[in-house]
């Protein structure tokens, strides 16, 4: 047999909570203290009756008891950088000079970054690791263009249209055309 539920003593701050409940979750929470209490459900039972797991219905109840409500602000969301080598200002001042020097025209060699990460931090760093890094201030990989900027396609029409007749490409084309007609 399942032990009674704790908890009696904040039941009928849970009836208030339940009746003023401004989202789903408060909903929830204090449906997961009044429901044990007054109807006598188990876990399992108050669970279903939620649409949450047992065990989340069993954290929620524990919070509630604990004088948290589910969304009130008390609490930090899960989220943000937990495992960070640096922090954001930190990996900003190490890219500044690369990420210029790309601005600028030049190429950003991730090699050398990895480099120079690897100095700052005292240890070896995963490949992936730079790119993430890179990928979290806005560089992106470019490539080259196909073509040069430079370069005229109307002098290359023109170019291909009165190609030489000793040229090796003249020479080849000549026959094919021949064959062909």
């Amino acid at each position: 047999m399942a032990r009674p539920a704790r908890g009696a003593d904040n039941l009928e701050w849970a009836r208030e909570v339940l009746a003023r409940a401004l989202t789903v979750e408060q909903l929830r929470q204090a449906q997961a203290v009044v429901l044990p209490l007054d109807y006598g459900l188990s876990l399992e039972q108050t669970a279903r009756a939620i649409g949450r797991s047992a065990a989340w219905t069993c954290r929620l109840r524990n919070r509630f008891l604990a004088g948290e409500i589910v969304g009130d602000g008390q609490r930090e969301s899960r989220g943000g950088r937990r495992h960070q080598n640096m922090t954001a200002e930190q990996e900003r001042e190490l890219l500044a000079p690369f990420l210029d020097r790309a601005r600028t025209g030049g190429i950003l060699v991730v090699g050398q970054v990895k480099t120079e990460l690897e100095a700052a931090m005292g240890r070896p760093m995963a490949l992936s690791s730079v790119y993430n890094l890179l990928h979290r201030h806005g560089w992106r990989k470019l490539a080259p263009d196909k073509r040069h900027p430079q370069s005229d396609p109307l002098a290359q029409q023109e170019w291909k249209k009165n190609l030489p007749s000793d040229s090796p490409k003249s020479a080849r084309s000549g026959p094919a055309k021949a064959r062909s007609s």
